[in-house]
């Protein structure tokens, strides 16, 4: 079963008073709260301050490996398990065996890009996950803080979020 946290959850009627709030939030010092928008947000990483993400670096990775696994696939192949003198070439020829590395690099790279963005990074499947408010995916925006966030204080954080301009603040869990 997940973990979910507990907070105080704003809702706002307008991105623009997110993204601003959002900015706010960060600058009253917490760093873990999360945004909630049923479209990508222009301006939101820089009012988060989030950094860039980490899985570029294991899609490159993963394509090296893809490329070092056909590389020794073909070589294991056409040198050692299946040799096949064909008129006096050579038993590994690099150019002939190019696509095939190829196709490993991009398999290993896409694949294991979704697999990790999936399970590792976004920790999916959530089973029955907690729902805040379901127009939240429709024409509302959130600010979910947590509790264990540095400085939480369940009357600062709801008077910050009401003095953004929230419509509705409450208690949640996400």
């Amino acid at each position: 079963m997940a973990k979910y946290s507990k907070g105080t959850v704003g809702i706002f009627d307008d991105p623009h008073k997110v993204v601003h709030a959002a900015a706010k939030t960060r600058a009253s010092g917490f760093t873990k709260f999360e945004t909630i928008s049923p479209f990508p947000l222009h301006g939101i990483e820089e009012a988060m301050d989030i950094k860039r993400s980490w899985i570029p670096y294991c899609t490159f990775l993963l394509g090296v490996l893809g490329c070092l696994a056909g590389l020794a696939f073909t070589y294991y192949v056409a040198a050692v398990s299946w040799p096949l003198n064909i008129g006096g070439k050579p038993m590994f020829s690099l150019p002939a065996f190019i696509p095939i590395m190829f196709e490993l690099t991009i398999f290993f790279a896409a694949h294991g890009s979704v697999f990790i963005l999936l399970f590792v990074a976004c920790r999916l499947p959530k089973i029955d996950p907690p729902i805040i408010d379901a127009s939240l995916s429709s024409d509302k925006f959130g600010i979910f803080i947590p509790e264990d966030d540095t400085g939480y204080n369940a009357a600062k954080v709801q008077k910050l979020l009401q003095d953004l301009g929230a419509k509705e603040v409450r208690a949640a869990e996400f």
